[in-house]
């Protein structure tokens, strides 16, 4: 009996085999081996490879006829990740000489840990064995030794509630691609060809960003003017009753100096801030001049090296196991960072930041402490630096006292009703190990902190001041709209912010220039086409939680929460048409309209009939309705059309699969002809198509020039094997055997090789008028031919 432990990666892998003693052997008399994933192996197939042959056209196209997608079509077909091949190989041949397989993937609150351990498992067919739980707080040798001495038993999959939710919110996430073609169906309409991606992430950052861009553009300044006091310590005081006048002058000059009077004072202490999460860190760096997407890479180098915590967790706090195995590291992490161990005299565990609860715990040094700064910056770059310094700094302050000030609360004596506030520093406290706002100049401080508090003595004077602009949209800004409302988490806020910001993208959402974001091109279109939508809801993810929570009680199931989803995509696309006309007013573009399609199920399709959509028109000719019947029912129709050079001549082909650019398509398939028909503007006689089907050449002086228009003559041969007529120019140094219809004899072709001019008659325009001229065998633009002379 072998029990195989299914970690969620490496690191947790080789956490686990220090708990339990070693990759494999015994515990407890319990025969294990230790086994891991990584992170996802599957990933969920494109929607074309998802549903029945007959159907993959319509899902594969981007046409909003084709919206909404029927869940019900949709098979759930998962591929492996890329190069996830050598994991998924190790994790099958672990899992079949086992006899009871170990869930101890991440306990967090999305289930993800759930769902890509049984994604694993079902694609590897593996439902079969008997299961069971490792419920851990965080990866300490503690932990993990007793989950796995109290697993907890496993019936099946679908038993699982954080399987279910994580599962739906999957599916959820899934299914609102549609709202992405939506989006770009509506700019493609408005001659823009971007992807719009919509989604509940990246929707709501466009919204934030783009409402709070216009408000700080649309600013206009409003002064005021107002009676205030100040003292000698520059400490203001203020009646919110006062009125506000428009013109200085307006304010009325009725108040003289005064005394103060000091109403109370009392302590006020402020606890260090939380511990940072990825998204905050993040957010931090770029003031610094750190991008996301580095401070991604970066930190997940220094997370495998063990010098920082695991990046993508959920957590808030850390559990008391994870504070007690860094608490004697803290002297030496001091002394990297260049923090006074003096100031840390509060070690023991603040019951704000130090719960037991969670996995990995909040973002933090990691065991592997470096010797200095300089080495993590040899090693990881200035990105690398920032990352430890400010993230030991964060936590280090939690070690240290609270913030303690002194408040001193006073009024004018003389006018009571103007009231002044001074918060008076007493002890810096964790301040002097940490500080949030460093190089932050957005940031706004203590407006009544003052060194010295309260003056004696109060002056009169008028105010001016204004309304208030919104802040400019920024990354810290952003970071803590979404908070607010809990969109996402703080590694996947931070993933998603890299990804929409990314300049090298071809549609980047928003663009950052410093600290300061705007919307891009294709953001500026995806923020025009929200309001009013459901993609578009801020409060779509509070949903989107509800429902997880609901399916993971067994109170509802993900088919019922499902449901409402192709309601949604239509109701956004008629949301969305009425959002693209205004789009389209405000920034002057102009509505591109579709070529016309004709619809209906193709009966002789490849792979059976179905549905079927394509162009209702092929060259100048638009099809009858008659002609689409036909099409569908698979027969052969012909046509007249004309050429490049406005010549009749039949179009012969009936429905089938092209290809363009590597695309498939359906449509009008020209049928190339068995024999000789026409060739540039001109018809073959039945005699010359019997001398070309023998395998003659024929000299033939008529052929029209789609360039140029004009007529020009050559010998013609049938490429039996190709099914095309191959034309014979000669040597390109001999004058050409005829010229607009007139054959030359050999005579005068051997003048015009000489280089003589000759005169000739009855020639023939490409608008069928006679003339004479005297012609020349020349160069002319750089090659030779028949230039014609006038008069």
């Amino acid at each position: 009996m072998v029990t195989i432990v299914v970690a969620e990666k490496p690191s947790a892998a080789r956490n686990m085999a220090g708990a339990l003693g070693g990759t494999k052997g015994s515990y407890k008399g319990t025969a294990y081996e230790v086994a891991s994933l990584r992170g996802h192996l599957y990933e969920f197939a494109q929607p074309h490879a998802m549903v029945d042959s007959s159907l993959a056209d319509a899902y594969q196209k981007w046409d909003l006829g084709n919206l909404p997608w029927d869940r019900e079509d949709l098979t759930w077909k998962r591929e492996p990740q890329r190069n996830a091949a050598a994991v998924i190989k190790a994790l099958r041949a672990a899992l079949g000489h086992g006899d009871e397989i170990v869930i101890a993937t991440d306990l967090d609150p999305s289930g993800e840990g759930d769902l890509l351990f049984w994604e694993a498992i079902d694609e590897l067919g593996f439902h079969g064995k008997k299961f069971s739980r490792m419920e851990f707080t965080d990866e300490s040798k503690a932990s993990i030794r007793k989950a796995f001495e109290q697993r907890r038993p496993v019936r099946s999959m679908h038993d699982e509630g954080d399987y279910r939710k994580a599962m739906y919110r999957s599916q959820w996430d899934y299914l609102s691609m549609q709202f992405t073609r939506i989006a770009t169906a509506m700019g493609r309409q408005s001659g823009q060809d971007l992807v719009l991606r919509q989604g509940r992430l990246k929707s709501a950052m466009v919204s934030l960003v783009g409402d709070q861009q216009k408000a700080y553009d649309a600013y206009v300044k409003k002064p005021y003017f107002q009676n205030r006091f100040r003292d000698e310590n520059d400490v203001m005081y203020t009646n919110p009753d006062e009125p506000r006048c428009d013109q200085k002058g307006q304010a009325p000059q009725q108040y003289g100096p005064s005394a103060v009077v000091l109403d109370s004072t009392a302590d006020k202490r402020t606890a260090p801030p939380k511990l940072l999460d990825l998204a905050s860190l993040s957010s931090m760096l770029v003031g610094k001049g750190v991008k996301a997407n580095l401070t991604l890479s970066t930190y997940q180098k220094m997370y495998e090296d063990q010098v920082v915590s695991y990046p993508r967790t959920e957590d808030k706090t850390i559990t008391p196991e994870q504070f007690k195995d860094l608490a004697p590291l803290v002297d030496k992490i001091t002394a990297v960072v260049g923090v006074d161990a003096g100031l840390l005299t509060r070690r023991q565990p603040r019951s704000t930041h130090v719960k037991p609860q969670g996995a990995h715990g909040a973002n933090r040094p990691g065991p592997m402490v470096p010797s200095s700064l300089d080495e993590v910056e040899r090693k990881y770059g200035k990105a690398g630096r920032l990352i430890y310094e400010m993230l030991a700094k964060n936590y280090l302050a939690m070690l240290a006292e609270d913030y303690l000030y002194e408040q001193q609360k006073g009024h004018v004596e003389k006018h009571p009703d103007f009231v002044g506030i001074a918060n008076v520093p007493k002890s810096p406290g964790w301040r002097a190990v940490f500080d949030p706002d460093a190089g932050d100049d957005t940031a706004e401080g203590d407006e009544n902190e003052s060194s010295r508090g309260l003056g004696q003595n109060a002056e009169p004077f008028i105010f001016e001041g204004a309304n208030k602009r919104s802040e400019h949209p920024t990354m810290r800004w952003l970071m803590k709209q979404l908070e607010k409302r809990d969109v996402g988490t703080g590694a996947t806020r931070t993933s998603t912010y890299s990804e929409v910001t990314n300049d090298k993208a071809k549609y980047p959402l928003l663009t950052e220039k410093g600290r300061k974001l705007r919307l891009a091109q294709a953001g500026e279109m995806s923020w025009r086409l929200l309001p009013g939508t459901h993609i578009g809801d801020l409060g779509l993810t509070e949903k989107v939680y509800a429902d997880m929570r609901d399916i993971a009680a067994g109170t509802a199931t993900a088919e019922e929460r499902l449901a409402v989803v192709a309601d949604w995509v239509r109701e956004d696309i008629a949301t969305m048409a009425k959002n693209a006309t205004i789009m389209r007013a405000e920034l002057g573009l102009k509505e591109k309209v579709d070529a016309a399609r004709a619809e209906g199920v193709w009966h002789v399709a490849p792979g059976g009939p179905r549905k079927v959509a394509f162009k209702a028109t092929w060259s100048d000719h638009k099809f009858s309705d008659d002609e689409v019947a036909k099409l569908l029912a698979g027969e052969t129709i012909s046509f007249e059309v004309k050429s490049n050079a406005d010549k009749p001549f039949t179009a012969i082909g009936a429905l089938g699969v092209g290809d363009f650019k590597g695309r498939k398509f359906v449509g009008f398939q020209l049928e190339v002809p068995d024999r000789p028909t026409t060739w540039s503007g001109r018809s073959f006689t039945p005699a010359e198509v019997t001398v070309l089907l023998a395998g003659q050449s024929l000299e033939i002086d008529d052929f029209i020039s789609a360039r140029t228009g004009e007529t020009f003559g050559c010998k013609v041969s049938w490429d039996a094997k190709a099914k095309k007529i191959t034309p014979d120019f000669g040597s390109g140094d001999e004058p050409p055997r005829s010229w607009c219809r007139v054959t030359f004899t050999d005579a005068q072709r051997k003048d015009l090789a000489a280089g003589r001019t000759i005169q000739g008659t009855g020639f023939v325009s490409a608008n069928g008028k006679t003339f004479a001229a005297r012609i020349a065998w020349k160069e002319a633009g750089g090659k030779k031919k028949i230039v014609p002379s006038f008069g």
